[in-house]
């Protein structure tokens, strides 16, 4: 079930907003719940990562080493 919630827009904001409307072919509502909801989404288990999990710094090494054994790497 809905709740109805009154909020006090700024003049210039609810223009923009008015106009994106418009534009989208879609309500104010519609745009102002799908922001709601992308903002405070709940973070999901079990999504891939897509980005480097640790930023690297300096000079990257060969991307496929000929004179290494990868096991060497591995298995010290």
């Amino acid at each position: 079930m809905p709740v109805r919630t009154t909020v006090d827009i700024p003049e210039p904001l609810h223009t923009r907003l008015r106009q994106r409307a418009e534009s989208s072919g879609a309500s104010i509502r519609s745009l102002i719940v799908r922001a709601i909801e992308e903002t405070y989404a709940e973070p999901k288990k079990g999504e891939r990562v897509t980005g480097p999990m640790i930023s690297a710094t300096g000079k990257r090494g060969p991307r496929y080493p000929v004179d290494e054994n990868p096991y060497d790497l591995i298995f010290p």
